[in-house]
């Protein structure tokens, strides 16, 4: 859970050791060659195995969702694996279906999207059996009535070694790997869990926020609970987040806002009891279990379960085993756990531990979209010197249906409140 600024990710993704990690959730590394040219993984429709130095294989399959922006994405996550007992660098990434490529190849603009365990600093180099994670978010116009989205995803990634020997190892080649069906899984649609105007996406999909960034290694596997996950703080009519002494919550005036059951289902945990952090200070001497504050955690059925973090101390008014209804208030907005300032955190999951889960698509029913904010930078002098928020131009506003909120969204939400 990490603040509007991104500073304080529950991120625990140790780029300190280099490891290899095997992951139920990993699909096999597959495919049929486009091209003769083109190297294919083990056990593919091809008449011989080939070479294929980086292995790789997507965390969990992705699911569409459409977002604000008029696209439908499937966000997602490659694991990238060095097999070689030298230095290997990647060149591109391309996403690919039918050999088609789904969108521009990740070349010059590589490093940002990728994160090598081990490495001291950025690095599109992979040493010898070093591993890295790639973000990947391929986006499909939904202007048509049943947008074109891809059954199956390959990956074609180019790269190159440091000590070729060829014809079985040349300097530079390009493979096609990491071939993953496409889940027939709907991202779930949910009423807001705010009500009220100038509620911004501080930190959400999908660009490589400090939430998509929050891959962990926990119960000797990746999780990425937060793939998906929102963090809320509410803006002045003036743009702003705060006003006067920045390490005050009664300096912001959204905190103790009313948050809201998002669909109807029972509670299968909580904590009540957690105190309040300062604002402006990162949170030290917190275990997993406190990363989320105060919060409650519900179960929505299938397989879903949403998430709610960081509230008031005290402010639950509810047991485990209660069953909420969508528009019932479960608690207030507060600043406890790892925050560094007021926001609620919210996030959908595949289980409900909100660590050890993989973080699920979620379209909102109805709101307006009323702004975006300009870029990260801004944000972060909104939320560092409580500067006030610039707008970008040219955005299509008004009243949306059935989408996901973008990071640096600005919406206006409507609940129907339902009593306890």
């Amino acid at each position: 859970m990490a603040s509007p600024s991104g500073k304080n990710s529950i991120a625990l993704v140790f780029l300190a050791a280099a490891m290899v990690v095997s992951c139920s959730t990993t699909q096999n590394s597959q495919t049929t060659p486009s091209d003769s040219s083109l190297t294919s993984a083990p056990g593919s429709n091809s008449a011989e195995p080939v070479l294929t130095p980086l292995t790789a294989a997507t965390l969990a399959a992705p699911i569409p969702v459409t977002a604000t922006d008029g696209e439908v994405h499937l966000a997602y996550e490659l694991f990238l694996t060095n097999t070689l007992a030298q230095p290997l660098t990647l060149r591109s990434i391309e996403p690919v279906s039918n050999g088609v490529p789904l969108q521009s190849s990740i070349s010059d603009g590589l490093l940002p999207w990728i994160r090598v365990f081990g490495a001291t600093r950025p690095t599109e180099t992979l040493g010898p059996g070093q591993s890295a994670l790639a973000w990947i978010d391929v986006t499909v116009p939904s202007s048509s009535e049943v947008p074109e989205v891809p059954e199956v995803v390959e990956h074609r990634i180019s790269v190159a070694v440091a000590t070729p020997n060829p014809p079985l190892l040349p300097a530079e080649m390009t493979e096609i790997v990491a071939r993953t069906t496409v889940s027939t899984q709907s991202a779930v649609v949910i009423d807001p869990p705010l009500n009220g105007e100038n509620w911004l996406n501080g930190n959400g999909c999908c660009g490589l926020t400090a939430h998509r960034g929050a891959v962990s290694p926990l119960n000797g596997q990746l999780f990425a609970p937060e793939r998906f996950a929102i963090d809320y703080v509410q803006l002045t009519s003036e743009g702003k987040m705060f006003n006067g002494d920045r390490t005050s919550v009664n300096s912001y005036p959204y905190y103790g806002s009313d948050v809201f059951a998002v669909a109807e289902g029972k509670i299968v945990s909580m904590v009540n009891d957690l105190p309040e952090q300062t604002p402006g200070a990162d949170p030290v001497g917190l275990t997993l279990d406190q990363f989320g504050g105060n919060h409650v955690v519900q179960d929505l059925g299938n397989g879903r379960y949403a998430f709610y973090a960081h509230l008031q101390r005290g402010s639950i008014p509810l047991e485990v085993g209660d069953n909420l209804k969508a528009g019932q208030s479960l608690g207030k907005l507060g600043n406890s756990g790892n925050t560094d300032a007021p926001h609620l955190h919210f996030h959908i999951m595949d289980g409900p531990d909100p660590l050890a889960s993989n973080g699920l698509p979620f379209e909102i029913r109805s709101f307006d979209l009323t702004n975006r904010i300009m870029n990260q930078d801004n944000l972060d002098s909104v939320t560092d010197s409580g500067a006030a928020a610039q707008f970008a131009t040219g955005v299509d506003t008004g009243r949306r249906s059935n989408q996901m909120p973008l990071t640096l969204d600005v919406m206006t939400y409507d609940v129907v409140q339902q009593g306890s």
